[in-house]
């Protein structure tokens, strides 16, 4: 198995701010897709929605503010069984966010399109946080016809 892993620093906002983008419908909406809905409690199912198609994420565990980890329910067959994670803490000035995104069978070509896709809406999520403007689907960087 193989995993797509990146590390990004917020600038002068805590881990329980980032926490609040992460479980919260609106905060979700504002950086990763508009079209977000559902729950973000442990348990909870988040729904994704994209021009090209969509995720439902089961909320598997919330270590508020230092963790948040998702189980793909549904999407494309690719990341099904995957689990996204992330684990904040505190260095200095910033937030340091651990992206993971964990259990892909193999690196086929689209996992290296999720990878890129991944880093630009994670600097999406830093956007959000350190000006209040992120840069959500269908908004966000386009770099192929998978977008």
């Amino acid at each position: 198995m193989v995993d797509i892993l990146h590390r990004v620093g917020v600038k002068t906002a805590s881990p329980a701010t980032v926490y609040d983008a992460l479980t919260r419908v609106e905060g979700l909406a504002g950086w990763w897709t508009d079209d977000t809905k559902g729950s973000g409690e442990l348990g909870g199912i988040l729904e994704f929605r994209f021009p090209v198609g969509g995720f439902d994420m089961e909320v598997v565990g919330l270590t508020p503010p230092e963790r948040v980890t998702w189980r793909v329910a549904d999407g494309p067959e690719e990341w099904i069984g995957t689990t996204v994670t992330w684990d904040l803490r505190q260095e200095g000035d910033y937030t340091i966010v651990l992206f993971r995104h964990e259990g892909w069978r193999e690196p086929v070509e689209f996992m290296h399109h999720c990878s890129t896709k991944w880093g630009s809406f994670l600097m999406s999520l830093k956007s959000l946080v350190e000006t209040g403007q992120g840069a959500p689907a269908p908004h966000d960087v386009q770099i192929s016809d998978w977008h």
